[in-house]
């Protein structure tokens, strides 16, 4: 068993798309239209095979309360593993990306935290360790 999916919720679909691709640098993989809405998928450019997130539309009326909980306790809904997070975090920053959390060390890894633009706060890791 393996994952192949998982998924977050976007306010905005098209917004979230440009986001998650022309800032984050992950390539499109599904955008089928259903009604108004997509099955909008991206993945890693380094594993373009491997697991897909599903950028959801925010519409089911459990979300928005979710996400409000989630971002006031500042609790991150997914977390993305990079190699670099310092360099990361500078490219992020000249794009634009509103971090709540700069680089920290945390145990065996250092993470930071920013807002995706799209409703959710997204971890970054970088592993210092074997976790």
């Amino acid at each position: 068993m393996r994952i192949a999916l998982t998924s977050i919720f976007v306010d905005d679909q098209q917004s979230a798309e440009a986001f998650y691709t022309d800032v984050l640098g992950f390539q499109l993989r599904h955008k089928v239209p259903i009604g108004a809405d997509f099955w909008l998928t991206v993945t890693a450019p380094e594993d373009q095979g491997g697991p897909e997130l599903l950028l959801e539309p925010a519409s089911h009326p459990a979300v928005e309360a979710f996400r409000a909980a989630m971002t006031t306790d500042g609790i991150p809904v997914a977390q993305f593993a990079v190699t670099d997070i310092h360099s990361e975090y500078d490219r992020l920053s000249g794009l634009g990306v509103r971090f709540t959390q700069p680089p920290v060390e945390m145990g065996p890894a250092i993470t930071a935290v920013f807002d995706d633009t799209c409703g959710n706060l997204i971890q970054l890791l970088q592993p210092t360790a074997d976790l």
